[in-house]
């Protein structure tokens, strides 16, 4: 009978066209389509990159279907999750995964913009903000790319000062904003957030394979803090080809 209660609501909670991936940690799963967005690597490396304590408040902009709020539920011991996602189908899913994995008390998703996070959130009331923002400005890339995806890889409605305003509006004095990039834009983003008070404190390069220049970079800020910058030695993702690093396996869960 358990069985075909969980089955039962399965089907409540999917939608046509839609799947259920497992995360592989905790048992944790979440919904998603092709369609729109899917996660990737990138969101599962912040998700471990960034850090909160024992009854932190932590807020994920940009959230997508929720990928990182539904994992630092698994690594870290924060008392509220909250994820704010413009884009309603992709809150809507978002919704779902949390109640998929009975998390509702846990993590919240709000629809909404994050040009208007000072009209849906307190100032100050955060400890962690997290972001895996749109990487490319409204010119790069495809412009014939879907709707979704293309606001969720350009930044067709929110810029990266947007998101760096918002996370410092937001963050308490001394939290922590965690943020995930692509090197090409390191130079701009380091000015953006010096100008709304976040101060980068420790960057990591990633790298898909060793002889490989990084395509990615992980970044810890303060809001006020000294500056005064550690930049990690290099993470690498793969050995080879579908082989993952012993690194990213041991510290990311896999």
């Amino acid at each position: 009978m358990a069985e075909a209660g969980g089955e039962e609501r399965l089907r409540e909670l999917l939608r046509s066209g839609e799947r259920i991936d497992d995360l592989q940690r905790n048992g944790l799963k979440i919904i998603q389509t092709p369609e729109l967005f899917c996660f990737g690597m990138d969101a599962v490396l912040l998700s471990g990159f960034a850090a909160a304590a024992p009854g932190d408040q932590v807020l994920d902009l940009g959230t997508g279907t929720g990928i990182i709020p539904l994992l630092m539920s698994a690594r870290t011991q924060a008392a509220r999750l909250v994820g704010l996602e413009l884009q309603e189908e992709s809150a809507d899913m978002a919704r779902r995964s949390v109640c998929l994995n009975g998390l509702e008390e846990r993590i919240t998703i709000v629809q909404g913009d994050i040009c208007r996070a000072d009209r849906l959130f307190a100032s100050t009331s955060f400890d962690v903000v997290t972001s895996n923002p749109p990487y490319m400005i409204a010119a790069h890339g495809r412009s014939s790319m879907a709707a979704a995806k293309a606001i969720a890889r350009h930044e067709l409605c929110c810029t990266f000062a947007d998101v760096a305003r918002a996370a410092a509006g937001r963050l308490r004095p001394g939290g922590h904003f965690y943020l995930v990039h692509r090197p090409f834009r390191l130079a701009e983003i380091m000015v953006t957030l010096d100008g709304v008070g976040l101060t980068p404190k420790r960057l990591r390069m990633v790298h898909p394979y060793a002889d490989r220049e990084p395509n990615m970079f992980l970044m810890d800020c303060v809001r006020g803090g000294r500056h005064r910058l550690a930049v990690e030695r290099p993470l690498v993702v793969y050995e080879r080809p579908g082989i993952y690093t012993s690194e990213l396996r041991e510290v990311y869960g896999y």
